[in-house]
């Protein structure tokens, strides 16, 4: 690593410690820490690679972690935070995480499972009756959509990796869609249950089990939660996932007037998530707490949460999960052997799965050296994670920008693989 990079990353993590009152990244559980195996020049290029795509007016700033064997490999702040107050991006800005909220309401679903009072096999409908009465809208060529009755129940397992035949509105043009678009299911201050009851009253886009389909599988699921737990929500990933990962940032909307100027803005002309949906504020409190794409937090936050992920459920002596319980996580749950269909717009990409919760690699795309087994999702705003099992890393990007996050994700995760020394 060059002076420059060395010194800079230094001062990074000192910056992250002394904003959180500890790294961000998570001690290792045993042992001293192990020499990485990345190469200190190639991980230069990744800190360039953010620097141009900054000079170049493409966002505003990033913020970077990659941590193998419980140390920090490289971490780097880039940029600022917000173009119009010109406050630099720094190691406790906040980002709107939207669907890397779905890896963290999965895992505390999953905690109900271990704790024996939720099972996957459990129809939705035991928690929320509404689901007992849904409908799947057929659609056919030249006719009125028609509503056929459910061939067997919607389940927990269902929810966790989209295959409930609940849908999202806002991309897509079936039939089915085109109603979620016009529910107005965003209107006024619904909380969960609300908000679930106006899903409830949809049709499903198709025969649960059937098709993975990205959409409110995951909100649902949050509701569930509350209705398990007797909490909210937030509650409830707060005294069991939150407080006890030291997660203090994490939250559904900034409420604290003093830290909303930590909030990372995109750059003014990519505020739009697709040309009708603006990004949302997260500074104006709702009482809908998304468990699909509501989070915002920092990325020492997040990192506490990959790391409990890679060692199998610890962090710092406490357990949260089962082994066997992520084991089963991050195993491809819509193989070929299920006889699940992958939707025309399946997000993982032909090279992966998915589990419970994430995107699982099953195969290595041309011209990558991306690891089997390696587990992800990120953010429609712009934030990305994977945890690579293999390596004994994970990697955390966080950066606002709606219309560059494929592209960039896709060209920052290459670079991060080439600079691993084999």
């Amino acid at each position: 690593m060059t002076r420059r990079h060395g010194l800079a990353a230094a001062l990074a993590l000192l910056i992250l410690t002394d904003v959180a009152g500890w790294p961000a990244t998570a001690s290792a559980e045993s042992g001293p820490s192990v020499s990485s195996s990345f190469s200190p020049d190639k991980l230069g290029r990744v800190g360039d690679y953010l620097r141009n795509e900054i000079a170049s007016g493409k966002i505003p700033g990033a913020v970077l972690l990659i941590q193998q064997h419980g140390r920090p490999v490289y971490f780097q702040t880039f940029g600022v935070r917000d173009v119009a107050t010109r406050l630099p991006m720094t190691a406790d800005t906040i980002f709107r995480l939207y669907s890397m909220s779905k890896p963290v309401t999965s895992v505390a679903a999953m905690m109900l499972v271990d704790d024996g009072k939720l099972s996957l096999d459990d129809p939705v409908a035991k928690y929320i009756p509404a689901f007992a009465d849904l409908k799947v809208g057929v659609e056919k060529s030249g006719e009125a959509l028609m509503l056929e009755p459910l061939n067997r129940p919607i389940t927990i397992r269902d929810l966790l990796r989209h295959t409930s035949g609940l849908t999202y509105g806002f991309y897509g043009d079936s039939a089915v869609r085109k109603l979620y678009a016009q529910a107005n299911l965003f209107d006024g201050d619904a909380d969960n249950a609300e908000f679930v009851a106006r899903i409830a009253k949809l049709p499903l886009a198709e025969q649960p089990g059937t098709l993975w389909d990205y959409g409110h599988s995951t909100d649902v699921l949050g509701r569930i939660i509350e209705v398990v737990s007797g909490r909210s929500l937030f509650q409830f990933e707060k005294e069991r996932l939150f407080d006890p990962l030291g997660m203090t940032e994490t939250a559904y909307f900034v409420a604290d007037a003093a830290k909303q100027p930590r909030v990372a803005e995109p750059m003014p002309a990519d505020r739009f998530i697709t040309p009708v949906a603006g990004i949302r504020d997260p500074m104006t409190p709702r009482r809908w707490q998304s468990g699909g794409a509501g989070l915002v937090g920092t990325i020492g936050d997040y990192a506490r949460f990959a790391q409990m992920l890679l060692n199998g459920g610890t962090l710092d002596g406490r357990r949260y999960l089962k082994p066997e319980t992520i084991a089963l996580m991050t195993l491809d749950h819509i193989g070929p052997e299920t006889g699940i269909v992958r939707d025309q717009f399946y997000f993982p990409g032909a090279s992966s799965g998915f589990g419970l919760g994430f995107a699982v690699r099953t195969s290595t795309p041309p011209n990558t050296s991306w690891p089997l087994g390696e587990y992800r999702w990120d953010g429609v705003a712009g934030t990305f994670f994977f945890v690579d099992p293999k390596h004994d890393m994970f990697a955390i990007c966080m950066i606002q920008t709606p219309s560059q996050r494929g592209r960039i994700q896709l060209e920052l995760k290459t670079l991060i693989y080439e600079a691993l020394d084999r």
